[in-house]
């Protein structure tokens, strides 16, 4: 936490001075899982990457875990600005949970990484501050927003992860002529007429496009006006 605070730690000071900064390591680190994914985050890929020995890159960071610390805060990066005003808080929800899917486009291993907690890092706190601005300021409690941005979070990284999933596989697509013409005969025998005409339209589709991460968001979001000064919502006391 010190490092991603960019606070000083203790380091030993006996041998050769280190050719390396923190940064660059983390820099490093970023490009390896970009180009072979999360499980090339290894120290000893790591290390030989920089041209150091195995014990050597840990002079830098300690383990494993703060490696994927340090990853993680570099990879999100800034939070994204959000337009300001209580009557405009659903534009910059939407804003903030697309910024998150686009993130998760530039480096697709973000939605691999563990999470251990409540964010706790410059960048992670600030992508948590913004939505909490964004959603206090419409009228919810700071409990309700931290619950609100929960569910805005897990929908963003679920649906980069899909996306993810969808453009590294493999198999053939669903709406190729092959696969439809051996599939729909099957489902309308054996009792998938729905599917059957799902697919027959080109509406059964194995992509998830700008319209249904809009679709998914928009019901979201409804759910959360429910919860606004005005809309009908009170809270329960459960020992009242």
């Amino acid at each position: 936490m010190a490092l991603a605070w960019g606070l000083p730690t203790k380091t030993g000071k006996l041998g050769r001075p280190p050719s390396q900064t923190v940064e660059q390591v983390v820099e490093a680190a970023i490009d390896l899982a970009d180009a072979e994914g999360f499980a090339a985050l290894s120290m000893p890929k790591l290390a030989k990457k920089l041209g150091l020995t195995a014990n050597a890159i840990y002079r830098y960071v300690r383990s494993r875990d703060e490696l994927l610390v340090l990853v993680a805060e570099a990879g999100w990066g800034p939070a994204p600005d959000l337009v300001s005003g209580a009557d405009r808080w659903r534009t910059a929800a939407t804003t903030w949970t697309q910024a998150m899917i686009d993130r998760c486009d530039v480096h697709p291993w973000l939605v691999d990484l563990p999470v251990r907690g409540a964010p706790m890092t410059p960048n992670l706190l600030r992508w948590t501050e913004v939505i909490l601005e964004t959603l206090t300021g419409a009228g919810l409690s700071p409990k309700e927003a931290i619950q609100c941005a929960l569910l805005l979070d897990v929908y963003a990284r679920r649906v980069a992860g899909m996306r993810r999933d969808l453009r590294q596989s493999s198999a053939g697509s669903v709406k190729s002529t092959t696969v439809q013409d051996f599939l729909l005969p099957l489902l309308r025998e054996r009792g998938y007429p729905i599917v059957a005409t799902l697919m027959a339209g080109g509406d059964y589709s194995d992509d998830i496009d700008d319209s249904d991460v809009a679709f998914g968001l928009t019901r979201i979001l409804d759910g959360i006006e429910g919860l606004l000064p005005g809309n009908g919502h009170h809270t329960t006391d459960p020992a009242g």
